[in-house]
């Protein structure tokens, strides 16, 4: 196994277990539970097969749902922004600074970086509270708790990032 399968099976099996072992366990104010495991499909190396991320990706979020009792909204959410990654980091990038094989989320611009993590975890957030909720009556309390939900997502998102990867 090479360095950077081993890296990706470290992360996958860490951010799991922080996720259902502590994560799940934190609710600030009563709802705001941060849900970082899906650093693992933002860090997830561009060059490797698409196939590989979608199930993998797939996998992550069921096993959050499995020890969460959620009923399969991780494993939705988690799949989808795995499946848009590409084409949101197309868009953000452009075409011209975007290089498949030298690509790290810290060798770009923070404020590219940034926007990045903050954009797919928005939706993955909407999606899982708009699938918790399930009802266009609780609109507001989807978009407050994928509001709140997100930013201390992002916040603690970022500082790992920072904190735990290399800089190329």
């Amino acid at each position: 196994m090479n360095n950077v399968a081993l890296n990706n099976t470290l992360r996958f099996i860490g951010l799991l277990l922080l996720q259902v072992l502590v994560l799940n366990h934190i609710n600030l104010f009563g709802f705001i539970n941060p849900l970082l495991y899906i650093v693992w499909v933002l860090l997830y190396p561009i060059k490797k097969n698409k196939t590989t991320l979608l199930l993998l990706s797939f996998l992550l979020g069921l096993s959050i749902d499995f020890f969460s009792d959620s009923g399969g909204i991780h494993a939705a959410a988690t799949l989808f922004i795995a499946y848009i990654r590409i084409p949101v980091l197309n868009t953000i990038l452009g075409k011209s600074d975007f290089d498949y094989l030298l690509f790290n989320l810290r060798s770009i611009a923070f404020i590219k970086a940034f926007t990045f993590i903050a954009l797919l975890t928005f939706i993955h957030h909407f999606i899982i509270f708009s699938l918790e909720y399930f009802s266009f009556n609780s609109i507001s309390s989807i978009l407050y708790n994928t509001l709140l939900t997100g930013v201390f997502t992002i916040i603690l998102s970022v500082l790992g990032i920072i904190l735990f990867t290399k800089k190329k």
